[in-house]
């Protein structure tokens, strides 16, 4: 499997088929005379900022905490026991709703979309 090919930028859906985002990281384990073994994914905009530098990690980081709390200065990750199918989309066996990028779209959807004249 190529990761960066199948695996980085797919969509995340969860198993109710709710949108969760995109993969913006991959965690792997390196291990000392062993192939490395793929721990975790990475979703969020911590992680999306890590890919340009670490200087842009740091700042967002910093501005994720500020706005949402400690939970967000890190990238939300999925463990790779939970990925149940790779395609088109990324299945995972979570529910989007019980995460923090649950909490994150539905705070976004009351303080900022459903302010924009029309949004309704």
């Amino acid at each position: 499997m190529d990761l960066v090919r199948d695996v980085l930028d797919k969509q995340l859906v969860d198993r109710y088929g709710a949108k969760m985002g995109r993969v913006d990281g991959i965690v792997a384990e390196l291990r000392p005379g062993r192939p490395p073994e793929l721990v975790a994914l990475e979703t969020g905009s911590v992680a999306m900022a890590r890919r340009i530098g670490e200087q842009a990690g740091r700042r967002v980081a910093r501005l994720a905490g500020k706005i949402g709390g400690a939970r967000y200065v890190e990238p939300y990750r999925i463990p790779w026991s939970r990925v149940r199918r790779l395609g088109v989309d990324i299945e995972v066996d979570l529910d989007a709703r019980d995460t923090p990028l649950g909490n994150w779209q539905r705070w976004l959807r009351e303080h900022v979309v459903e302010r924009i004249p029309g949004s309704r």
